[in-house]
């Protein structure tokens, strides 16, 4: 019988932690295996055995250089962010609609109304992943280009007009990143300058 004394057990030591992003990182191994796979398929057409073999035999030499590269993680392959994704990916596509429809007016019409300018805004994602995200939604979204990201979490952003730097001033696409990453941080607030 083990005294109260004894050592603690291997769940609680810090090994542990260890083993945990081990076997995280098997999880995105698999997953980007999976993806690798049917992206294969899908683009090549072919069933037959020799032919599948040769796209299997390919994920497994990506899916091994990935791991030598040390690139399959949960930045390398973001599969955390999947089921909020489902949500933003048709939100990002109706403001990218949107937008177009909003610059196309700008641009086509007589008085051309553009005022090209740049300015700071604060990011409040906690990730790199999550920062990179906001990033790249700006620049897809017309009107709007990040020029740069700073370590700080600021961003220079492009606009072509004013109402699209209202649109980025407003904040809404930064909360859904931010609720993308799936972390809330405790009282952060974008503040533009």
């Amino acid at each position: 019988m083990p005294s109260c004394d004894s050592a603690p057990s291997p769940l609680f030591s810090p090994d542990n932690e260890v083993n945990r992003r081990g076997s995280l990182n098997v999880l995105h191994a698999i997953s980007l295996g999976a993806v690798l796979a049917a992206l294969w398929m899908l683009l090549s057409g072919f069933f037959e055995p020799l032919m599948l073999s040769f796209g299997a035999a390919s994920v497994v030499l990506t899916l091994w250089i990935a791991h030598r590269m040390d690139v399959v993680d949960h930045e390398g392959h973001p599969i955390h962010l999947g089921p909020r994704a489902i949500t933003y990916i048709p939100w990002l596509v109706w403001q990218i609609t949107k937008a177009n429809w909003d610059i196309s007016k700008v641009i086509l019409s007589p008085k051309m109304p553009i005022r090209p300018h740049t300015f700071d805004t604060a990011a409040s994602q906690l990730s790199e992943v999550g920062r990179t995200v906001y990033a790249n939604s700006i620049t897809l979204t017309p009107g709007t280009v990040t020029l740069d990201t700073r370590p700080d979490g600021t961003f220079r952003i492009h606009a072509l007009t004013n109402a699209t730097r209202k649109g980025v001033e407003a904040l809404d696409m930064d909360h859904r990143c931010r609720d993308l990453e799936g972390v809330a941080p405790e009282g952060a607030q974008g503040n533009n300058t």
